[in-house]
């Protein structure tokens, strides 16, 4: 069996469209479901089956520093208008030099649904954290990228 890499989660970026359109600090909710519907074999009532349903997306939530940026606020301001724009969006994992990508995750017709605004204290120290959320018709893993291994051919 191959050795496999275990990457850090914290060096990540969002593309849409095929530009960087931001940092963040965290990603949660990418994930994948598919329902299971019971029925019985009409001869065999002691036996359930099981058969695939509907795929659900998870809804993927982004934290960002607040910046001068107002690009996911103006994503989000098109589907409060009632005209959603719906893009294609990859969230790209980076290795730790910040600059080679190591996985991405792919959203096909994704848009912001949701907006959080940055817990904003004048006696705190922190950073202001801004949060989106993204909902999306597809997701999938985009292929590794095969690296050559140590002393082989290229």
């Amino acid at each position: 069996m191959a050795e496999t890499d275990i990457y850090r989660a914290y060096n990540f970026k969002l593309d849409i469209q095929g530009a960087t359109a931001a940092y963040f600090t965290k990603v949660g909710g990418l994930s994948v479901a598919v329902e299971s519907i019971d029925y019985r074999a009409g001869g065999d009532p002691s036996a359930v089956r099981r058969l695939a349903g509907r795929v659900k997306i998870g809804e993927v939530t982004l934290w960002y520093g607040l910046s001068s940026s107002t690009y996911m606020w103006d994503w989000l301001m098109t589907a409060v208008q009632g005209k959603v724009e719906r893009r294609n969006a990859s969230i790209i994992l980076v290795a730790t030099d910040g600059i080679k990508e190591v996985t991405r995750w792919n959203l096909t017709n994704a848009w912001v649904s949701e907006w959080r605004g940055a817990q904003l204290d004048a006696l705190g120290q922190d950073v202001a954290i801004e949060r989106v959320t993204l909902v999306a018709e597809t997701l999938e893993r985009a292929p590794s990228v095969k690296q050559p291994e140590e002393g082989g051919a290229a």
